[in-house]
Parts: C-alpha cells; structure tokens; sequence
C-alpha cells in the first residue's frame, strides 16, 4: 500500500496532530508501507526527508507557532504523479488538506480524513463566535467526500453526530509507555528548578486562552493558605499567553517552556499531580503521558479528557471553568494517600493497554477495507 497523508502540521512543531502523524509515518516505516508526506516547509530546518515533500509557508496570526502553507500545485502534482498512491490521508482541513482533497477527486484516489481540533470552540475564545455557521457549512463540505473520518474519542464521535457527520471511525491515542513511566529519579527535576516545597504540580500544554491555562494561577491562589505555601507549580509549554500569566502567576510557579522526550517525562514522573482545566480537546494525549508515568489528574469533564479519565479511579473530573472546584479537587487529592497512590497505580495500568501498535494497526486495517472497496466499485 501507498499512503500520501497532507497535513498543515508535521514536525518539529510540537503539537498533539504534529507527534501523532509522526508516529504514523514511523509505523509506516517499520511495516514497510511506503507514503509521502505533504506538509509546511519550517524555517531554520534543515532536515530533510526524501518521503516528506515540504511547501513554502507563512506564520498564521492566531497561531504564531503554527505555519499556513502555500502550495505549488504543479509540483505536488508531479510528486503523486510518480509516487501513485493507494490511498490519500488528509489530516487538516487548510491549505494542504485542501490540496490532498483535490487530487484525490482529480486522481480518483480513495479518501480518508482525520478530524484532530475542536476548532469550533475555539472561536469562542477568539470571540469569533459569528464565523461557527461558516466553519460547520465548510467542514460538512470538506468532508462530504471521504469515504471515512477517523475521530480521537468516543465523546468527539458523538459531538460530530450530533452536527450531522456520518462514517465516522474511532483512531484513539497510544502512549509509549518506555519513555514516559513513574521511574525516573525524581529529585533530579526538583534540583533542576529549585524546588523544595513538599508538592509539585504540573501542566503540560500550549499556553494559550483555549487551553483555560488562564485560569491556573487562579486556582493556585483559591488553596487555602496552610497548603499554597507547600505546593509548587511548573508551566511546561509556550504560546501567547506565556508573558502575560508570568506576570501575574503566583511566586511558586516557574515557566519552563517546551520540553520533549525525556526532559519531559521526567517532569510528568516528579509530579505529584497532573493539573488540565481544558475544555477544549479532542482526545489529550498529555493526560495519557501523565497517567503511564504515573501521575494522577485533575483535568475539565470535557471533549477527550473525559473519554479517557474516569472519574475518582485516575483522578477528578471538575467542570470546566470551575476554580473553586479544581481548587477542592487538588485538596482532596493531596490531603489522602492512600487513594492517591491507588489513583497512580490504576493510572499506569490503564495507561500500558493503550499500544501504539495495535492502533496502528487497526488504522491501517481501515486504510484496507477502503482501498478494496473502491477497487471493486472500479471493477464492478
């Protein structure tokens, strides 16, 4: 089989679509299917990769960190021409992904999609609440044609039905649970940030509004007062907000930007507590991280999180926005020990039965069926 995937996000950004798609293509890798990737060109980015085909890009205003490409038709063209793929993979609904729709119609190419971002509810944070109408006509358009949409969680399955989406497919998230695991020598990441209070809390994510970050040095501020001076929090992650929460973040919180690998995994095993008020995500593959290193949660009832904690076993479940109750959560988390290492073992159990592999593989079983079923409907 041969696979072209367009994406507007590959690596190096760092993002959940952009390391999945990496796994992706490292599967593809390893089973020896053969596909070629269409994604933005990154300034200051040597590598190169003969698989990978990268376009010409720009910064996009909302996302500074994010690229908007600009295709050069002819030779994306000439690329599928010689590479003849079994099957295109479009994986964002943008530039590229629009591309990836085109040839497949233009090549008679069967058509999958993968929905990753609850853009909808972003424009609520952006207030560009005016343009939901628009964006739900242009996604009901874009994916009209797909044979299947693989979706992250069951509970973004059910938000796409209720909009009026069919062939939908469930494509959950594995962990790799070698690199992210409870043992790790904590005290490497205390020394590492000067950390000496007794608990440490993390985040891990984009600092930006639809994340709810925001709401963070508020909850840090609600603790009562014999347990704040006690707690210290680390920030992992960048984006816009990352100055302004600086300036108004508590003194026992330290901003420490993008980690990856094990530089990260590290922090997830020295926590005492993962803590992720997002209301906003599709699947959240930071929860899984902190779960199989054994770190418990305390993330929003919301999207994918949702689908994948359970309530009171791996951690809490407050309602989003709530600061008052992510306050009392984090309390009564760190006020039982007993339940809480209870939490962290069910965590990092739960966490070792979600394998990359089996998911790949089950992707690549779906890539199949569509692949015959078009083969026959040509032959037919």
């Amino acid at each position: 089989m041969r696979v072209a995937l367009f994406t507007d996000t590959f690596v190096p950004e760092i993002n959940g679509v952009a390391r999945t798609l990496k796994r992706l293509t490292d599967f593809f890798e390893k089973k020896n299917i053969e596909y070629k990737v269409f994604a933005p060109e990154i300034p200051d980015y040597p590598f190169f990769h003969s698989r990978i085909h990268r376009l010409s890009s720009f910064r996009f205003f909302l996302y500074p960190e994010c690229r908007v490409a600009v295709p050069n038709v002819l030779q994306m063209k000439a690329e599928l021409q010689a590479f003849q793929p079994h099957l295109i993979h479009v994986a964002t609904p943008f530039n590229i992904g629009l591309c990836g729709l085109h040839y497949a119609k233009k090549m008679q190419v069967p058509l999958v999609g993968s929905y990753h971002t609850n853009f909808d509810h972003y424009l609520r944070y952006y207030d560009l609440q005016f343009l939901s109408n628009f964006f739900w006509r242009y996604m009901h358009w874009f994916h009209r044609s797909m044979q299947k949409i693989f979706v992250p969680s069951q509970d973004t399955i059910e938000q796409l039905k209720r909009r009026g989406f069919t062939n939908l497919h469930l494509w959950p998230r594995g962990v790799d649970c070698s690199l992210f695991h409870p043992y790790y020598h904590q005290r490497e990441v205390r020394e590492k940030y000067n950390i000496d209070e007794k608990y440490l809390l993390v985040y891990v994510g984009r600092i930006a509004v639809e994340k709810d970050v925001q709401l963070l040095p508020e909850i840090a501020k609600r603790l009562p007062e014999s347990l704040r001076d006690h707690v210290h929090w680390l920030v992992v992650g960048d984006g816009p907000l990352k100055e302004e929460m600086q300036q108004r973040a508590p003194e026992r919180m330290t901003f420490v930007g993008y980690l990856q690998g094990s530089d990260l995994a590290k922090v997830y095993a020295a926590a005492d507590l993962f803590v992720f008020p997002s209301a906003t995500e599709t699947f959240g593959n930071v929860v899984l991280e902190s779960l199989a290193s054994g770190t418990a949660v305390i993330g929003a009832n919301s999207g994918g999180v949702k689908s994948i904690m359970q309530h009171g076993a791996f951690g809490y479940l407050c309602e989003p926005g709530a600061i008052d109750e992510f306050a009392a959560a984090i309390v009564r988390f760190l006020s039982n020990d007993t339940q809480r290492k209870q939490m962290e073992l069910a965590g990092r159990a739960y966490a070792l039965t979600q394998n990359w592999e089996v998911i790949f593989e089950n992707l690549i079983s779906e890539y199949e069926k569509v692949w015959r079923h078009h083969a026959e409907r040509l032959h037919a």
